[in-house]
């Protein structure tokens, strides 16, 4: 009977974890939905609740702010981004996989261009929504420079960081602008922000003469 009821319980707290999940989804959903409608600076959890089709209190048990709902749509798309990261090709250079990454991140975005037009025009005036953005960026760039097997660590990882962020927020404005199916511009726009940049995006690994056995 003991085993019985543990298995019973296990089964209800998986259940509850994917409700948890799906509530999560559900509210990024309509929040971003409601920042197209009404705007940032209008958008209320109440309001976010009520979209949802879900009760505050579910609102409450995943987000503490609205802002919160902001780091959980970021974070949702830097997952998008890092399910089965590019494999190394032999001879790739890092920046062609972080270039992928930062395209799938692109096309990750795409669907909620309306929204994030919104975010443009209205987080400037929200300091607390800026600074959640601007972390947010910088995390998605530090673990797509992990997954490019670029170095993040020290001052040349950080100059690393900083030159890709500024490359994606100038590759960004053109993408707002790119209405093609393959974002060709975007592409083009990316290619040759990352090439200015070519020499601090090596890669961790210590290239070896072939055949040669690693050291003990």
């Amino acid at each position: 009977m003991a085993r019985s009821t543990r298995r019973n319980s296990g089964a209800a707290r998986r259940d509850q974890a994917g409700g948890s999940e799906n509530d999560t989804n559900r509210i990024i959903d309509a929040a971003l939905a409601q920042i197209q409608t009404v705007g940032w600076r209008r958008l209320s959890l109440a309001a976010i609740a009520a979209a949802s089709g879900l009760p505050i209190l579910h609102v409450y048990r995943n987000f503490t702010s609205k802002q919160a709902v902001l780091a959980g749509f970021f974070q949702r798309v830097d997952e998008a981004v890092l399910t089965e990261p590019p494999a190394a090709e032999e001879g790739e250079h890092p920046r062609d996989r972080l270039f992928d990454l930062m395209m799938r991140r692109f096309d990750a975005l795409r669907p909620y261009k309306p929204a994030l037009e919104v975010l443009r025009r209205e987080l400037p005036s929200d300091p607390p929504a800026m600074l959640v953005a601007g972390a947010a960026l910088l995390r998605s760039i530090r673990w797509m420079h992990e997954a490019a097997d670029i170095p993040t660590a020290g001052i040349r990882g950080a100059i690393a960081i900083k030159l890709t962020g500024a490359a994606y927020v100038a590759t960004a404005r053109v993408w707002r602008r790119d209405d093609s199916p393959d974002l060709g511009q975007t592409m083009a726009a990316l290619d040759a922000r990352l090439r200015r940049a070519e020499r601090w995006l090596t890669s961790t690994r210590i290239s070896r003469p072939s055949g040669e056995p690693l050291s003990a």
